[in-house]
C-alpha cells in the first residue's frame, strides 16, 4: 500500500497508486453515482445496458478506478425500487458483463469497485426523476424500512427500530454481497457508511440514540460498521482492497466531525480497510452544508492524519485543482463525479492539460489531444 507519508509532496494526479495487490494507473477515480435505472418490473436490482454504457464510457475516458453506484445488499436496503443490487446471482451476472467490458476495453487498465450499501431509514423512496417525492407506499411497491430507532428522516415514512436479529442479518447480508461481488469480477469493494444511509445512521449520534450495545458510546456507535468490515474482510480474498466511504462531518452541532472520523478510519484500518473515501452530510435534513469548490478536501486531509490513505470528493472539477490536492498531500486520490457526467473523457483532457501521457482507446486515437 502507498502510505500517505511516502506520497507527501512527491506524487501528482497521474502517478500510480497501489492498494494491496491492486495496481492503479493513477489517482483519478470515478465516485459512486446512483443512476436509478434498474427496471423492477423486469428484474429487481439488475443492472441494465444503461449501466454498461454509463460506466463503460469512464473506462474509455481514462479513469483508473470506477466505483459503481450504491448496490444494495438486500431488497430492503435499496434507496428506491429502481436501485441496483448485489444480493442475487442474476444481479451478479449482470455486473460481471459490465466488469468484463471495462476490463477488456480500457487502454489504461481501468479497475472496478462495487459500493455495497444499505439505505436504512432512507430506503423505499421515489427516485429523483420520478416526479414525486418522499417514501414509496407499500401499495406501490414500497416496503417497511429499518433504522437504529423508529425516528423518521424528515418527511419519510417512519422506520422500524432494528432488533438484534435485524442487525446480525445486515452483517451477514454485507458478507454475502461481498462474495457475489468477487464472483462478479470486481477488483475492489467499497462499504458505504455515508450520506445518512444505514451504517452512517448507526455512526452518527444525531441519529443513533440507542442505549444498548449498538449505541450510546462512540465505540458502540462504531460497532456495526466495524462488524460489517470484519465480515466483508473475512469473505473476500486477502489480496482484494477494501474501501470505506464515510461522511466525515454531519455539519450539525453534536454530530460527526473530522476528529471522530479520523478515529473511525484508524479503527477501520485495524479491521482491514485500506482506503477511506471522505464525503460528508446526509444524516439529518437540517444540516447546513458549506457547498463550494473542494468543500470536503479539508475533511479528507484531517481523516488522513489517521495514517490511512484517503480520497477527496465534491466539486472537484478542474485538473489543476485535482493535481494540487494530491501534490500538497491533502489526499491520496481525487474522485470525480459530476465533472465526469459532463465530460466522460475528463481524465484524457486532464492528462493533456497537465502535460501527462494517457493512452486513449485505439478507436479514439484519431481524435488527437483531448
Amino acid at each position: 500500500m502507498t502510505s500517505p507519508a511516502a506520497a507527501a509532496g512527491t506524487s501528482g494526479l497521474f502517478d500510480p497508486i497501489s492498494l494491496r495487490s491492486l495496481d492503479l494507473a493513477h489517482r483519478g477515480w470515478v465516485a459512486a453515482m446512483c443512476q436509478y435505472s434498474c427496471d423492477p418490473a423486469v428484474a429487481a436490482g439488475v443492472p441494465t445496458d444503461w449501466h454498461l454504457v454509463h460506466l463503460g464510457q469512464f473506462a474509455t475516458g481514462g479513469a483508473a478506478l470506477i466505483i459503481t453506484e450504491a448496490a444494495a445488499v438486500s431488497h430492503e436496503g435499496m434507496i428506491s425500487p429502481r436501485d441496483a443490487g448485489i444480493y442475487t446471482r442474476e444481479q451478479a451476472e449482470a455486473w460481471r458483463r459490465i466488469n468484463d467490458f471495462i476490463h477488456e476495453h480500457s487502454a489504461v487498465g481501468t479497475k472496478t469497485a462495487v459500493q455495497l450499501a444499505h439505505a436504512g431509514r432512507k430506503a423505499s423512496t421515489y427516485w429523483p426523476f420520478s416526479g414525486r417525492n418522499g417514501s414509496v407506499p407499500e401499495s406501490e411497491g414500497g416496503w417497511q424500512t429499518l433504522a437504529p430507532t423508529d425516528e423518521a428522516f424528515g418527511r419519510y415514512a417512519a422506520p422500524r427500530a432494528m432488533t438484534e436479529d435485524d442487525i446480525e442479518k445486515v452483517v451477514r447480508d454485507f458478507g454475502a454481497a461481498a462474495a457475489l461481488a468477487v464472483d462478479a469480477g470486481f477488483d475492489a469493494l467499497e462499504i458505504h457508511a455515508a450520506h445518512g444511509y444505514l451504517l452512517h445512521q448507526f455512526l452518527s449520534p444525531l441519529v443513533n440514540t440507542r442505549t444498548d450495545g449498538w449505541g450510546g458510546s462512540e465505540e458502540a456507535r462504531f460497532r456495526l460498521t466495524l462488524d460489517v468490515i470484519r465480515e466483508v474482510r473475512r469473505t473476500v480474498p486477502e489480496t482484494m482492497p477494501l474501501l470505506l466511504r464515510i461522511s466525515a462531518s454531519d455539519w450539525t452541532e453534536g454530530g460527526l466531525d473530522g476528529a471522530t472520523s479520523a478515529r473511525l478510519a484508524k479503527r477501520a484500518a485495524e479491521e482491514g480497510v485500506d482506503f477511506v473515501d471522505v464525503s460528508s452530510g446526509g444524516a439529518v435534513p437540517s444540516a447546513s452544508i458549506p457547498v463550494g469548490p473542494g468543500y470536503q478536501v479539508a475533511l479528507a486531509e484531517e481523516v488522513r492524519t489517521s495514517g490511512v490513505p484517503t480520497g477527496a470528493v465534491g466539486m472537484i472539477s478542474e485538473p489543476a485543482q485535482a493535481d494540487e490536492i494530491i501534490r500538497n498531500a491533502r489526499a491520496d486520490v481525487v474522485l470525480i463525479a459530476r465533472a465526469a457526467l459532463r465530460d466522460p473523457h475528463w481524465w484524457m483532457r486532464a492528462a493533456h492539460e497537465l502535460g501527462q501521457d494517457l493512452v486513449p482507446a485505439p478507436q479514439y486515437e484519431r481524435a488527437g489531444s483531448f
